[in-house]
């Protein structure tokens, strides 16, 4: 088969899968797995063959007219270039881990027919982003995420945690949708097609008449997607879906969608220099603020949600200064060791029956109770932290590498001062990463105390799949020579200044975060250990006979009744706490931007909601019922008359026709 061929047939399988998963699910279980994973494995083997025919020589394009629109066509496009190509080979591996892995965590929820159908759906979508070469078509893998997204995070729509972070992650993301979607329009207006060949062609050429509002209006929807700030706050709140998800979702789909989407089409952006300050800008404070509040989370999955905003906000700032390469370098290195580090926290969880880190460090003998989790986590802390020579150093020295050559003036078109928005965020970032990256490693596998209850040895399927993910967590890095070829040609290699600078940073945060481990572990050894003197702290572990979907759903319900927060905990012992000082609480809160957001959007639209409902009922609807009550009353009076005695009739028309009789003849003498 040809090339395009086979890249048509990497989105379709999982769609297949998914169609069938949902129509078989209930009439034939016993084929719900194998439709779950052999479609997504056979997609991710027809990836990797694409990858290595393409291998990163000249772009691949075919298209054909979807229907004629009688002004800008709609093309079923495709366009395999480096970009595309690589990044289809991590959805396929991410996604293929996350079914494996599934099919032993949800073992035992009855829903898992339709949860694995949706995967496949998601997973599908996103490989239809990656490869679309037409943005209508994108746009269709775009918002099919968004809406499978709003199921897989209300999984568990028994608890109302679930219920909330799906309404709240659908409705900002449409948010952001709204705006992209008229800067799609906009562009294509400008461009006069949706093919993505033709709109680049169209902007080396100087076509666009309204580069700046356009790049402006398609941020938004990057920004919502891709849960950057200012839309980033449903994000945290989506932990209360099943592992596996989150998993997918920060790995490899939705969350990357946006990234991908800002580097397929970054002429467009660098087309205005007062866009991509924005985006800098945009991604400083997304990586400085997540960072911070990843330091005060307790709920170890709201750990790393911060995280993977940070991280995004790494590669949007790589974009920011021009090198889509450093920035899905970065997208590529991150999926892997983000889907490990989730995946092993699914474990985690379903041995300690908690996901408070303030319970787990009450708990000994956690990381021999897990040891595969362990040493994978391991690996991939290490590379988040981005310590040598784990992957995510290099694909983070090649970000700060770039934002240090724009910060010198040696760009063709980012601005210098991107650059240095970026470097600047960057370098404190990256100590502020090594420092929660510790912070979750001591508390999660340095407690002491009691033995958390015995859930029995972690099925092969979740443990198997961490060891895979862990090869490219630890390896992919070393890759940053041959990228290039595959990228823009833009050097990944890291440079010495930011190289040092950054480890050393690095390196300080895990010393500092060490150092007051060990104090506020001491000092809350010397205290009592209660929550308010109402329960002792870590009493959220669940029944040993759950399975790990269950444990995990009952940890994120019990939370909240625990502690008073669904984010911290009153954990003297948090090194966390004593880093922060009074930034702690809203740190651990989002610094309030949902209580923010409350305040100016949520309340006012809800206010403005009742005064429409009033209206409707009270001014609106009395003119209806007034219309009808005059009806009823003009068919009361006319009912009088109707009496069914013939005499009455009788005499009422001879009545009648001596008044119409002395009318005339009044009118006839007048006359």
């Amino acid at each position: 088969m040809t090339t395009t061929t086979l890249a048509v047939l990497v989105p379709l399988l999982p769609f297949l899968g998914a169609v069938a998963g949902l129509l078989l699910g209930r009439k034939a279980p016993g084929f719900v797995r194998p439709l779950a994973i052999l479609p997504t494995l056979t997609a991710l083997g027809l990836a990797v063959v694409v990858a290595l025919r393409q291998g990163g020589d000249r772009a691949i394009d075919a298209a054909t007219e979807l229907t004629p629109t009688g002004s800008v066509p709609i093309e079923l496009a495709l366009h395999l270039d480096g970009f595309a190509v690589l990044t289809a080979v991590l959805v396929g591996v991410v996604a293929s881990c996350v079914q494996i892995y599934s099919t032993a965590y949800l073992r035992d929820d009855p829903r898992y027919p339709s949860y694995a159908a949706l995967v496949s759906l998601f997973t599908s979508a996103m490989l239809l982003v990656v490869f679309s070469g037409d943005l209508m078509v994108l746009l269709v893998g775009w918002e099919i995420m968004g809406i499978c997204s709003y199921f897989l995070v209300g999984h568990y729509w028994e608890t109302p945690e679930a219920r909330a972070a799906s309404l709240k992650a659908f409705l900002v993301t449409k948010l952001g949708d709204v705006p992209f979607l008229i800067g799609l329009f906009a562009l294509a207006a400008d461009a006069g097609s949706f093919r993505i060949t033709t709109i680049l062609g169209e902007v080396s050429g100087g076509g666009l008449d309204h580069p700046t509002l356009i790049a402006l209006l398609l941020l938004a929807g990057v920004a919502g997607k891709s849960a950057q700030f200012p839309l980033h706050t449903w994000l945290p709140d989506a932990m209360a879906g099943p592992t596996p998800v989150s998993a997918l979702i920060h790995a490899a789909t939705m969350v990357a969608a946006g990234v991908y989407f800002v580097a397929r089409l970054l002429p467009v952006f660098a087309a205005s220099a007062a866009a991509l300050i924005v985006l800098a800008v945009m991604a400083a404070v997304t990586m400085a603020g997540s960072a911070l509040a990843a330091l005060a989370q307790d709920d170890i999955k709201r750990v790393l949600a911060y995280s993977t905003i940070g991280q995004l906000g790494y590669m949007t700032g790589a974009l920011a200064v021009g090198d889509r390469g450093a920035g899905v370098f970065h997208l590529l290195s991150h999926g892997a060791f983000k889907a490990l580090l989730f995946l092993a926290a699914g474990v985690i969880i379903h041995a300690a029956g908690t996901n408070s880190l303030a319970a787990m460090s009450r708990m000994g003998n956690l990381r021999d109770r897990v040891p595969d989790a362990f040493w994978t986590m391991t690996v991939a802390l290490l590379a988040l932290a981005a310590i040598p020579p784990f992957s995510g150093f290099f694909s983070k020295e090649a970000v700060l590498g770039a934002a240090e050559h724009t910060a010198t003036g040696h760009s063709e078109f980012a601005p210098a001062t991107a650059g240095w928005i970026v470097l600047v965020a960057g370098l404190v970032t990256a100590l502020l990463t090594a420092a929660y990256a510790t912070r979750l490693w001591l508390l999660a596998f340095r407690g002491s105390g009691p033995a958390a209850p015995d859930h029995g040895k972690q099925p092969l399927a979740m443990t198997s799949v961490l060891w895979i993910l862990a090869i490219p967590s630890l390896t992919a890095g070393l890759s940053f020579g041959v990228l290039p070829d595959w990228f823009d040609g833009h050097d990944l290699t890291p440079t010495l200044t930011t190289s040092v600078l950054a480890t050393g940073l690095a390196l300080v945060g895990v010393i500092v975060t060490y150092g007051a481990w060990r104090h506020s572990s001491a000092m809350a050894a010397r205290a009592p250990l209660a929550v308010d003197g109402r329960e002792p702290l870590g009493a959220v572990a669940a029944h040993p006979e759950e399975g790990p979907a269950a444990t995990e759903a009952e940890a994120i319900t019990a939370h909240t009744p625990v502690y008073g927060s669904i984010a911290e905990a009153p954990d003297s012992a948090d090194p966390g706490r004593l880093l922060l000082g009074p930034l702690h609480h809203a740190a651990a809160n989002g610094f309030h931007l949902d209580a923010l957001y409350t305040a100016l959007f949520v309340r006012p639209t809800q206010a403005a909601a009742r005064l429409v409902r009033f209206l409707d009922r009270e001014v609106v609807d009395t003119y209806v019922r007034g219309a009808g009550n005059t009806a009823n009353l003009l068919g009361a009076l006319v009912r009088r008359a109707q009496t069914g005695n013939v005499q009455t009739y009788l005499s009422a028309l001879l009545a009648g026709s001596v008044v119409l009789a002395v009318a005339a003849v009044l009118v006839a003498a007048g006359a």
